[in-house]
């Protein structure tokens, strides 16, 4: 399975020019002041300081470990949060790896990784501010839970909508869910309803439809799943 490497090349392009602008400098240099016993001589910027914790960063593993545990302490200020994400983004991979990317669950690997990287920036919003000396291993042993979960409920909510189609996979236009989902046409569901009938009868993938539709899959799936559950079962 790929690794959806246009992600991770968006990812990194983006920190190409966000990591060396001079809102990450200014981050950067009140981080150096808030936490002096920290290894951050002769770096500039927030890029230099991904750039440090990496394996080959001139850093040791303690050293390296205290840096995180800080910028999870600081993970308010967005642009800390952001230098925090792309650090930790091969452990992302890795947890998605371990996951087998949710193959027999999802079409795409794309679209786990996706998720994971959605779920990770809301734990870090969630845990800012905390103090964990192993912070690298909390977040993506926290991380792999919640995208297990999301798995989970996935592929119970793609069971639930399989039980709608006959055996034989009759046609869209003859099939009981495609008009249950017809009769919500025009009305307070019409979106999700739009939605749903894309996701199901034309295959198509939920960060597609998310980008499309300019949300985060995670939320995109939430409101799949609630108007499922709600109004086709």
């Amino acid at each position: 399975m790929t690794t959806s490497p246009d992600l991770l090349d968006q990812l990194r392009r983006e920190w190409l020019r966000l990591g060396r602008g001079p809102d990450a400098e200014r981050a950067f240099a009140g981080f150096a002041q808030r936490h002096p016993g920290l290894a951050t001589a002769g770096l500039a910027d927030l890029g230099d300081l991904v750039g440090a914790l990496e394996t080959r960063g001139g850093r040791t593993v303690l050293e390296r470990a205290r840096i995180v545990t800080a910028l999870l302490e600081d993970a308010a200020d967005p642009f800390l949060r952001r230098c925090l994400l792309q650090t930790l983004l091969p452990g992302i991979v890795s947890v998605c790896r371990q996951l087998r990317f949710g193959a027999g669950i999802v079409r795409e690997p794309s679209e786990t990784l996706g998720v994971a990287v959605a779920l990770a920036c809301e734990l870090l919003c969630d845990w800012a501010g905390q103090a964990r000396t192993y912070a690298a291993p909390d977040l993506l042993s926290a991380l792999r839970g919640r995208l297990r979960r999301w798995l989970l409920k996935e592929k119970a909510a793609r069971r639930a909508v399989a039980a709608y189609d006959a055996a034989e996979e009759p046609a869209a236009d003859s099939s009981p869910l495609a008009a249950r989902l017809g009769a919500f046409r025009g009305g307070s569901y019409d979106r999700l309803a739009r939605l749903t009938y894309a996701r199901v009868f034309e295959g198509r993938s939920l960060s597609e439809l998310a980008r499309e539709d300019r949300c985060a899959p995670r939320t995109l799936q939430a409101e799949l799943q609630h108007f499922a559950l709600r109004h086709l079962l």
